[in-house]
């Protein structure tokens, strides 16, 4: 099992740094072709960040491990709360008051409901995922329309260079053939890692004598969360975490509609019973215990990082029990 763990650590090492090399060079192309700032973070920094758990979500369903796909899904939005939030946390206050994630956070608790409800009349098939898909593009187009009514109120109707410095990835100055090598190392890259990670997480998931749904709840969903927390704890560090509960609520809602959604026309995921009586509630726990930070505004301080990560931990323990 010590060879299977090192070809899932390189799997997800592998996924990890092919969507970031997806993510800069299609923000570059699209930059180029002139596809405006706001459209290109809306649409191909939201979908390239989130490329490793489709990417391992698709190749799950293909190989008929598809609770190793619902498990990354349910485990990544659990672990976005409680372990991303919780631990820099820890560290530093994350205050929420400079930011409005009311709107997200709403849309949010509907695509969870959505997705649960899809779950208990699983197994998840395309219609299901026709459906979760609509919804997301309904909620791309709000945050197209929302942050096109904000640039008029605050005269600001262009789409310039400063817009495009902020994106992820952006380099106005990267040369088309830099583009090209990470655009082609982000293909590659993607199915190669995804390939490593299930095929070891299955061989794991036997020798350990458990489902490959527990795998992808504790195991892979935590790998797939590891970005998403270096980038948190480190904004926590500079004292700039303010944006983390944003980021973590549009990490949520794209998990629940666009992977497993996508994921689904590949083929039928099967929904563990398990999931339904208790992973799902957490899932959906877990999101309303940001209810006070989004709507009172109250900033997360130690107590809440202590709280959270116990809580995580907590889970864990019950899962892998």
């Amino acid at each position: 099992m010590t060879v299977d763990l090192l070809i899932a650590g390189l799997g997800l090492v592998i996924l990890l740094l092919a969507g970031d090399a997806l993510v800069r060079g299609a923000v570059n192309i699209a930059l180029r072709l002139g596809i405006p700032a706001l459209i290109v973070s809306l649409t191909i920094v939201a979908f390239g960040t989130s490329a490793p758990e489709l990417l391992i979500s698709v190749k799950a369903v293909r190989d008929n491990a598809g609770g190793l796909a619902l498990g990354n899904v349910v485990g990544s939005n659990i672990a976005n709360v409680l372990l991303v939030l919780g631990v820099p946390a820890l560290m530093r206050v994350l205050a929420t008051r400079d930011h409005d994630t009311r709107r997200s956070f709403v849309f949010m608790i509907a695509a969870t409901l959505l997705f649960i409800a899809a779950c208990f009349f699983g197994p998840i098939r395309w219609w299901h995922g026709l459906v979760l898909v609509a919804a997301l593009s309904g909620v791309l187009w709000d945050a197209i329309r929302t942050a096109r009514s904000h640039r008029r109120t605050t005269a600001s109707q262009d789409y310039g260079a400063d817009d495009a410095e902020e994106l992820e990835g952006a380099d106005p100055s990267m040369p088309w053939w830099k583009i090209g090598v990470f655009t082609v190392l982000g293909l590659v890259g993607l199915p190669l890692g995804a390939d490593l990670l299930v095929d070891s997480s299955v061989r794991i998931a036997t020798v350990l004598g458990v489902s490959d749904t527990v795998i992808g709840l504790t195991l892979v969903a935590i790998g797939t969360s590891l970005p998403e927390l270096a980038t948190t704890v480190m904004a926590a560090l500079r004292n700039q975490a303010d944006v983390a509960l944003g980021n973590v609520i549009g990490s949520n809602m794209f998990n629940l509609l666009a992977i497993i959604g996508l994921a689904s026309f590949v083929g039928p995921i099967p929904v563990d019973p398990e999931i339904q009586r208790f992973d799902l509630w957490v899932m959906l726990a877990a999101a309303l215990a940001l209810i006070p930070f989004v709507f009172l505004r109250q900033n997360m301080g130690r107590l809440v990082g202590v709280v959270f990560s116990l809580l995580y931990v907590a889970y864990l323990v019950v899962v892998v029990s």
